[in-house]
Formats: C-alpha cells, sequence, structure tokens
C-alpha cells in the first residue's frame, strides 16, 4: 500500500525512540517526538493527533508494510519493543523487494562512462552486496543490450564536458581503414549512442563538414588551444530525422519502397524501420511500405537483414546494388 513521506517520517521516529530502552515512552512522548521530526523535516509545526500516533503504532503491528513490529505496552503506559534488538530498518528483505532490486541493478548498470553515475556505481555495488548477502536465489526476467567488450567508454565523460563547455580538442584516432593514429583537430557537437556503439560528432579543424567518429577507434584526447568553431552546421535534435545509424550520406533524402512479405509484414508494421514508413499496399501475400530517407551503409545492412523476407522495389539504382551484394554474398558459397 502507498505510503506518504510524512507517515515513514513518524514510523522512523517512533522506531528510534523504541530502540532506545534507557528511557520509558508514553503515547504523549511518542506524539511530541513525532511532531517534532515533523518540524525538522517538513516545516510542519500544526502537531499531530493522539489518534494518528495511535493509527501509527497500529499500522506498524500489521502485515501490511511487512513491519510486524513488537510494539508491547509496559504498565498500560509505557510503550516498547518486546524484542531489545528489533528495528523497521532490520527487516529482512521479502522475495518481491529482492527481484526488485535485482531488476534496479541491471538498469544502472547500463550508465557507465559518464562522471554523474560514479555515485551511482557505489550504489549498484552496494545493492548487489545486499541482495547477495540476502542469499537471493531470484533469476532476473529483464535482460538489456550490452557489449562488455566495449572499447572507449572511458572517453564518455571527457567528450561530454567538451561538448557542453564548448572545449576544442585534440584526439588520437585511427580508423579501421588506418594503419597508424592520426592527430586530429577536433570540436565536439553531440555525442549519439547507436546499437549499443557511441560516436561523437562535430568538425575536423576548420572543415565545414560534419565528421562521425566511433569511440572504440580514439586512443587518447587531450584539451586544445585552439579557438572553440560554433555549431551552425547542424542541428542536434533532428540531425538524424532523415537516416538510419550514424552515417550521413549527404546526399537528398529519397523515397524507398519495399515488399515485405507476409510472415514479416506484422513486425515490420509494429516496429517501423524508420520514422517516416508508411503501408502504401496491402496484399495477402505481404505489404509494400514506402520510406523517405538517405541512402547509406546502414540502411543497406537493414535490408540484407531481411534476407529473403524483403524486395526492394525503388528507387532502381538501391535494387541494383542490393542485387549486385546478393550476388557476391552467393559466391561466398559452394552452392
Amino acid at each position: 500500500m502507498p505510503v506518504n513521506r510524512n507517515a515513514l517520517i513518524r514510523y522512523r521516529t517512533i522506531d528510534n525512540c523504541l530502540q532506545n530502552h534507557y528511557r520509558q515512552w508514553t503515547l504523549d512522548d511518542l506524539i511530541d517526538a513525532c511532531s517534532d521530526a515533523l518540524y525538522e523535516y517538513e516545516g510542519i509545526d500544526k502537531g499531530i493527533s493522539k489518534r494518528t500516533v495511535q493509527m501509527d503504532i497500529q499500522m506498524m503491528r500489521s502485515e501490511k508494510l511487512g513491519y510486524n513490529a513488537p510494539i508491547t505496552v509496559i504498565d498500560k503506559k509505557y510503550y516498547t519493543y518486546e524484542d531489545k534488538d528489533y528495528s523497521i530498518s532490520n527487516i529482512p528483505l521479502t522475495d518481491q523487494d529482492l527481484g526488485m532490486l535485482n531488476e534496479v541493478v541491471g538498469i544502472l548498470k547500463q550508465f557507465k562512462g559518464f562522471s554523474h553515475f560514479s555515485e551511482v556505481g557505489e550504489m549498484v555495488n552496494k545493492l548487489e552486496d545486499k541482495i547477495h548477502t540476502s542469499k537471493t536465489k531470484a533469476v532476473s526476467v529483464i535482460d538489456f543490450e550490452k557489449n562488455e567488450g566495449l572499447r572507449g567508454l572511458e572517453h564518455l565523460d571527457v567528450l561530454y564536458h567538451a561538448t557542453l563547455d564548448k572545449q576544442p580538442l585534440t584526439l588520437l584516432y585511427q580508423s579501421f581503414k588506418a594503419r597508424t593514429p592520426n592527430e586530429i583537430p577536433f570540436h565536439p557537437y553531440l555525442l549519439k549512442e547507436y546499437r549499443n556503439r557511441w560516436f561523437v560528432l562535430g568538425i575536423k579543424g576548420k572543415e565545414e563538414n560534419i565528421m562521425t567518429l566511433a569511440l572504440d577507434r580514439i586512443k587518447s584526447i587531450d584539451k586544445s588551444d585552439i579557438d572553440f568553431i560554433e555549431n551552425n552546421t547542424m542541428d542536434p535534435a533532428t540531425y538524424y530525422n532523415d537516416f538510419i545509424g550514424v552515417t550521413d550520406s549527404n546526399v537528398r533524402a529519397q523515397n524507398v519502397e519495399l515488399y515485405i512479405d507476409r510472415k514479416n509484414a506484422p513486425y515490420v508494421i509494429t516496429k517501423p524501420i524508420h520514422h517516416s514508413q508508411e503501408v502504401i499496399e496491402k496484399g495477402k501475400d505481404g505489404i509494400i511500405i514506402r520510406l523517405k530517407l538517405k541512402m547509406n551503409f546502414e540502411l543497406e545492412r537493414e535490408i540484407l537483414g531481411f534476407g529473403e523476407s524483403v524486395t526492394v522495389l525503388k528507387p532502381t539504382w538501391l535494387v541494383n546494388r542490393i542485387a549486385e551484394r546478393i550476388s557476391k554474398l552467393k559466391g561466398n558459397y559452394n552452392i
């Protein structure tokens, strides 16, 4: 059941009082202690009623919040814990609590590389330790996409702050095609994650064209004392609207028509290939969809990923391009 903040403050205050066995606590004492706590934490100075604290004690005694507090009354006047070691903070976690903690840990673990989450990392460790010491056998039922071997995350925080602070950088960068790393003067504008890989967008030196660099290809980063060149080239909010992935082919968006067979049509309808997708024809054997986007490698890979379930109808040059790649693919097999 939901519990508001004021009630939690009262429960904690009553618990602290009853843990102090060197003093005898009357109901009036507990009322005063709760009133003082509410004033200290919430600025509430109107006090609380006798009935409120009585209801709090009844709630703590019950199973509704999982407390089952052994609150007893001595001489019909003084409240105390029958178990001298009891505290509501020492309640063992339930299986449901442990299951929820497992899911929370899984979610928090996705935030790696940012200094903002350094304290979160410590909290994750504490949560994991709590779960371990509770000897849970609960199995998580949620699994996030992750790449444990991903390189370059150590650069993420540096690039993030450089982008915010408009700090030009000197990158030692080695592309997949280069034999040795090259030094690049770089002005960062945007960080982008795509399929569990991180990229940074910006311009090289005084060039106007936007570059997309993979973080896992960056060898080192240093601050540069050159003047930062403001971003007058791209709008981060709309830059990726016209293409899939991270590769901007610097061509105009075109209409692409694809035939999707009946088996895969529901999948493509419920999970569109691109936000511009529209179904222009439905048949008993499949559907035809239209996309408006720029041609790039990621689009070709997306189409090829559907295998025989997709046929490119337009434009003609893309039909030929996919056919050529399929022909080369077939040549890899002795069939």
